[in-house]
């Protein structure tokens, strides 16, 4: 349970940062909470021979709205966001979310970066930002490029970031005032990871829906955006036989697999159950 030998950086800019990722290639990873990386250096699953702690970098950590979007620094902390007066107000599915990851310890140090950056199937903000429609921020030794939430997981631990390359930022559009959400998520215990979990975030008009998004977590080996579920549901009152339809189409894109926290099929019918909880919960917010 002791890493293996690195060389540790602690840059003071995002430039810096990029600049030694770039010089070592694989052999360097950034550090943002650690508490990813720093379990999987103690197994021995990772075994980078430079670390790059971006706590140092003042640039990555805060909260701010431009117009109709929201932008998260990556070294925000899960705290930081459960404590946001604008989150709370225009994003308020973070803070739930964020008070459902592990315990306060962890959530005074994890970082949105962190979570999202490095593909694990079992965090739970790569599927929230998949359903918030949330852009990646990546900075490289040639600049800025951005990649949508639902384009950036290409299977477990594997993403659309090359290895010279920051997750600096995640912007966010705001949804419409008095939109509806909840993210239902079921684990064994506090601190674990979802045996299956899902994000809802809708908005209604006139008792039918004009938005939808479904996103799942925990039930393949990427966060799932379940696009055929959200069609379904919008454009509905949602009625009983809709909602059964969309369930349906979102338990079909799901590849669990069977361990610890239950069979497959087991699995697959939670995501499902999730889903149609947080949906109950979601509609009863609209407009409230």
């Amino acid at each position: 349970m002791i890493p293996g030998e690195f060389t540790y950086h602690r840059p003071s800019s995002v430039a810096e940062a990029v600049a030694i990722l770039a010089s070592h290639g694989d052999e360097a990873r950034p550090l943002s909470g650690g508490h990813s990386l720093i379990p999987m250096m103690k197994l021995r699953m990772a075994a980078p021979e430079h670390l790059v702690d971006l706590a140092g970098i003042a640039d990555l950590k805060g909260i701010t709205e431009d117009s109709a979007t929201i932008t998260i620094g990556c070294m925000t902390t899960q705290h930081e966001l459960i404590h946001s007066d604008l989150l709370a107000g225009k994003l308020p599915i973070i803070r739930e979310t964020s008070l459902l990851i592990a315990d306060p310890q962890i959530r005074y140090m994890g970082t949105l970066g962190g979570n999202v950056a490095n593909g694990d199937p079992g965090n739970d903000m790569p599927g929230l930002m998949q359903c918030l429609n949330a852009t990646y921020v990546l900075t490289g030794p040639d600049g800025d490029r951005d990649v949508a939430a639902r384009d950036f997981y290409e299977a477990a631990y594997f993403t659309a970031l090359a290895p010279e390359e920051i997750l600096t930022s995640v912007k966010i559009p705001v949804p419409p005032a008095g939109h509806g959400y909840a993210y239902e998520k079921l684990k064994r215990k506090v601190g674990d990871y979802a045996t299956a979990a899902a994000a809802v975030v809708l908005s209604m008009n006139a008792g039918t829906v004009a938005s939808c998004s479904v996103a799942l977590t925990n039930v393949a080996d990427t966060p799932l955006y379940a696009a055929d579920a959200s069609a379904i549901l919008t454009g509905s009152t949602l009625d009983e036989g809709t909602i059964a339809r969309a369930v349906a189409a979102a338990e079909a894109i799901t590849d669990p697999a069977s361990d610890g926290r239950g069979p497959a099929e087991y699995r697959t019918k939670m995501a499902g159950i999730m889903m149609q909880r947080a949906l109950a919960r979601a509609s009863g917010r609209a407009g409230a």
